[in-house]
């Protein structure tokens, strides 16, 4: 598995200065308990959190001040404790913390820190003053040990079973089973509250066991037995997901991104790019649709065309890498003015243009061209973009081990003419205007517009349809940065999908030579691969890849069927098909106009789901077209319900041949498969 990783959002430190009983170094654990450090280590947690969103840091020799939290997002105190009941992190710092430090403590939370207490039980003898420090937030800390004989493993009462203490905790994502190994309890007051407690039958009857608290901008967590997480228990049960769970849940307000640090490009804020947008943007008010120039306009395009080219010149200093397409594009600017501005083709410069060919983190292109933008307008216009290349160590080493693909280049829009303030998140050879077929060198995606698109989307549909999320899908999207990373991996596997499976057809969508449910199918079958790929990623060691399903997910059943309009939207049906699909395995729960998601079902779903779609695309390899059009057709049919008015319907078919597919491509309804219920309350809702 990849070795590179992303980079981490959010920074926790573990302080080991206060006589802590657990070190996150396996060698000072050793040093702690030689002939058990597994019961003084947590190692495992702490690198499955370095495996994932965390920077783990150590305190070991300096008081907790506001200098030393500065620079830090989660502060974790793992059970503070006289050396004469454990063995501990040091015997010459006590567990108790100064009155500056608790006041340095309490102010890193108002400001948006974030503070994980673990403790244990029978606390009062352990010789901390934690009480003094959480008791503003709304937490306490109970001298007791809590037993349960009902709920207990080995016949040790001490040993028990906890349970949510709501159903929908935000903490209990995917942890159906954990076991307290004598813990002790806690109390809330105020707006405090408790997320895991113990049974009805324990005592104390539903002691509380994890607290949780919002204070300011940051976060309170307190837990009342710490083994369950050391070395030797977190693999137990469902441990290490309340683990994840618990951190997740703390370390949101750093994911708290809306924006994305980007440094300044010189090449966008020259005179000579300003100028050559302007003249570009102005180019294109003279433009027919099909991208000439009338003759009574031609020498308001030629003085645009000589400011193009002035500006084209100074521009080329920036560019290095791309001196041959910087050398052409003039050529083809004269060819286009000297033919006398008829329907452009810029073929050659379309050649001389390959991205593709230096792919380096943070590299910056220029594109000018006259093209249509999907998603926008069918009408041909030249258009200016400047882009910037994303291709971090991590993205770069899974494209060349596990996902080859020469033409795939992702992008962070710098600055674009007129045509680009749409939806449009692609460059591709098919959409620059050309009188031959394109040379097809490379396929641009613009994972930042995605990402701030599906961001958008999924925090508004979320709230509207009031779906709890669970710590890390919270965390995710939250942070514009963590998502465009996401966007870039998903973008990958599923440029390189459309090309692996059996293919029946032409999954090009720019050729639209099927009915458009051919192409829904297409690219939902390459995003449930791609789901699967991140689902095997993440397990294989690289737990990032997880957040791809969050934004298959989320793009899938939010943002594409409700996006653009309903005329043979094949994006929109393929969102309606995953939807309904998961909605009627009641993986999808839609009740009281509240969703839930059961999380532990959906890889399977989806797994389902695409073994359908390559059924029929097998099958596809042995049938007509015409018969494979009606088997997809069906296909979607048991999930989304066709129109009325479908002449396409299994029930009241009327194609009575295959001599003329043409003629019934014209029967399809534009509206052919409409939206639910669910999807018409949400964009309604939306709209408002």
């Amino acid at each position: 598995m990849t070795h590179a990783r992303p980079q981490k959002t959010a920074r926790i430190l573990f302080d080991e200065y206060h006589s802590e009983s657990w070190s996150v170094s396996e060698e000072k654990a050793r040093a702690m308990q030689p002939d058990d450090p597994a019961g003084s280590s947590y190692q495992v947690a702490a690198r499955a959190l370095a495996e994932r969103d965390f920077e783990v840091l150590r305190n070991l020799n300096q008081p907790l001040n506001a200098t030393v939290l500065a620079s830090t997002h989660v502060l974790a105190l793992l059970h503070p404790c006289d050396p004469k009941w454990e063995s501990t992190t040091t015997s010459v710092h006590p567990p108790r913390f100064s009155a500056q430090e608790i006041r340095d403590i309490r102010e890193f939370v108002r400001k948006g820190g974030s503070l994980l207490v673990l403790t244990e039980y029978e606390h009062d003898k352990y010789g901390d003053n934690l009480n003094e420090l959480i008791e503003p937030f709304g937490i306490r800390i109970e001298n007791t040990t809590v037993n349960d004989r009902t709920a207990c493993t080995h016949e040790n009462p001490t040993w028990f079973f906890a349970q949510p203490a709501e159903p929908e905790s935000p903490l209990a994502h995917l942890a159906h089973k954990v076991c307290f190994y004598r813990a002790g309890s806690c109390t809330v007051s105020g707006e405090a509250r408790i997320a895991w407690q113990a049974s009805e039958s324990a005592h104390p009857s539903h002691a509380g066991l994890v607290a949780i608290a919002q204070h300011g901008k940051g976060r309170v967590l307190v837990a009342t037995d710490s083994s369950l997480f050391g070395d030797a228990r977190i693999r137990e049960f469902d441990h290490l997901q309340l683990w994840l769970n618990m951190l997740h849940w703390c370390a949101a307000p750093a994911f708290h991104q809306p924006t994305v640090a980007t440094s300044p490009s010189a090449a966008g804020q020259s005179p000579a790019w300003l100028s050559l947008k302007s003249a570009v943007n102005e180019l294109r008010l003279v433009q027919n649709p099909n991208g000439s120039v009338e003759s009574p306009r031609h020498s308001e395009a030629k003085a645009r065309l000589e400011t193009i080219l002035g500006n084209l010149e100074q521009l080329k200093t920036f560019f290095p890498h791309q001196s041959d397409y910087f050398q052409q594009l003039p050529r083809d600017f004269h060819a286009w003015m000297n033919g006398g501005f008829q329907k452009p083709d810029f073929g050659k410069s379309l050649a001389a243009f390959n991205p593709e060919l230096d792919r380096r983190d943070g590299i910056e292109n220029l594109s000018l061209f006259p093209m249509y933008t999907p998603n926008a307008s069918k009408d041909i216009r030249f258009e200016a973009i400047l882009l910037r290349v994303p291709w971090p160590d991590w993205l770069a080493e899974l494209e060349k081990t596990y996902y080859r693909n020469d033409k795939f280049v992702p992008g962070h829009l710098v600055d674009f003419t007129e045509g680009y303030r749409s939806d449009c998140a692609v460059l591709f050879p098919e959409t620059v205007s050309l009188l031959e077929r394109p040379t097809n060198n490379f396929a641009i995606i613009f994972c930042d517009r995605e990402a701030r698109r599906l961001q958008s989307y999924a925090q508004k549909a979320s709230a509207i349809v009031h779906l709890d999320l669970h710590p890390q899908l919270e965390c995710f999207l939250a942070s514009l940065p963590l998502m465009q990373d996401t966007l870039g991996l998903w973008d990958l596997i599923h440029d390189k999908s459309h090309s692996v499976g059996e293919l029946p057809f032409d999954p090009f969508m720019i050729r639209q030579k099927a009915p458009f449910w051919m192409y829904a199918l297409e690219e939902l079958r390459v995003d449930l691969r791609s789901f699967s790929e991140a689902t095997r990623l993440a397990k294989e060691g690289f737990p990032f890849a997880h957040y791809v399903t969050y934004a298959i997910l989320f793009d899938r059943i939010f943002r594409f069927p409700i996006m653009g309009a309903r005329v043979r939207n094949y994006d929109a049906l393929g969102g309606q098909l995953l939807f309904s699909f998961l909605h009627q395995h009641d993986v999808l729960l839609w009740s009281d106009n509240k969703l839930c998601i059961r999380w532990d079902l959906l890889p399977g779903a989806v797994s389902d789901l695409r073994e359908k779609i390559a059924t029929l695309y097998k099958m596809g390899a042995d049938c007509s077209k015409m018969t494979l059009w009606l088997a997809a057709h069906d296909l979607i049919s048991t999930s989304v319900k066709p129109n009325v008015a479908s002449k396409w319907r299994k029930d009241s078919r009327e194609i009575t041949d295959e001599c003329d597919p043409k003629h019934w491509l014209e029967l399809i309804h534009p509206d052919e498969f409409p939206l639910g219920h669910f999807h018409t309350h949400l964009l309604a809702r939306m709209s408002a």
